[in-house]
């Protein structure tokens, strides 16, 4: 059985798009590279999945634990829905009152996961991986970085003592870098195309930048010859895992040239570097662009199911 993490407010409003199915979510607006019903469609090829998942609901983030990685004055602003058009135009979209409410909830669903994994040994949350917000603002179409809200507030509870995050997304993890930076008790890697968004990198305990085209050999050799000694270095007690799927050859915002068997290899080589060393792992959904949102949805649900099956025994 594969413990998932979902909320209904997970598929909120495309801000400024047309109504459209209720369970599906609503399109991305025109130009936008987001899609707004990714999530929807994700809880919906899992649901068809049956007994194999197990779902889970998460409470919203509590607003100390949002404050104890930003700025108490943006977390206002994204609650109320009054971020300035400065700020709008960095994250991507406008913040509504329901992309507040999903923003507030992600991160919780992180660290629910989180804990669902030191239990079971994985757990996904279908949201989340929002890598690039930063300390007073969001940026590229991140509101709240879930991934240093989950990891300070799971150091601070005394769950867990160390806390490894790997990011695969084919983006530079730059906010969480940087909002971790200095921690001693949380560590950040970062595998990505180097000469793709941000134009600007911050530094990560370990960053990995590769090249324009990196296929499916190169990138699985290299992601298994700087992350195993990076575990070994750090001996987390649990990774948070950013499984994006933009490093597809195919993803609009991508540069790199996985194919759909490359992010398979990808998932099921972190699964043995983490089963082997007895380190559990909660992911979280990270990039993935285009105009097809079902096979975007489809990328990802690969990505849970193939960690669920190898680092849980689950068919």
């Amino acid at each position: 059985m594969i413990h998932v993490v979902h909320h209904p407010d997970y598929v909120a409003d495309a801000p400024g798009a047309p109504q459209s199915n209720p369970l599906r979510g609503n399109p991305a607006p025109a130009r936008s590279t987001y899609q707004w019903n990714k999530n929807g469609l994700i809880r919906d090829l899992l649901r068809a999945e049956g007994d194999r998942i197990a779902w889970h609901r998460p409470d919203p983030m509590p607003l100390a634990a949002l404050e104890a990685v930003h700025d108490p004055d943006y977390v206002a602003e994204v609650l109320e829905a009054r971020v300035p058009p400065a700020k709008t135009r960095r994250i991507g979209f406008p913040i509504t009152p329901a992309v507040a409410r999903r923003a507030a909830i992600v991160p919780g669903g992180t660290w629910l996961a989180a804990h669902l994994a030191l239990k079971h040994g994985f757990a996904a949350n279908t949201a989340g991986g929002s890598h690039h917000a930063l300390h007073d603002t969001g940026a590229g179409y991140c509101v709240f970085n879930d991934l240093a809200i989950a990891a300070v507030r799971l150091i601070e509870e005394a769950t867990v003592a160390t806390v490894l995050i790997v990011d695969c997304d084919v983006h530079q993890g730059d906010g969480t870098a940087s909002l971790l930076a200095g921690r001693i008790d949380i560590a950040t890697y970062s595998i990505h195309a180097d000469k793709n968004f941000p134009a600007r990198k911050a530094r990560s305990t370990l960053d990995v930048p590769l090249a324009d085209g990196t296929g499916d050999d190169a990138y699985c050799a290299t992601l298994e010859r700087t992350l195993a000694p990076l575990l070994d270095a750090v001996k987390p007690d649990l990774v948070l895992y950013q499984a994006g799927v933009d490093p597809f050859a195919g993803d609009r915002l991508g540069r790199l040239s996985l194919t759909l068997d490359g992010l398979i290899r990808r998932d099921r080589l972190i699964a043995r570097l983490m089963t082997s060393r007895g380190i559990p792992v909660a992911s979280t959904v990270g990039g993935g662009y285009g105009n097809d949102a079902l096979a975007i949805a489809q990328r990802h649900v690969a990505a849970i199911l193939t960690l669920g099956a190898a680092m849980t025994g689950a068919p």
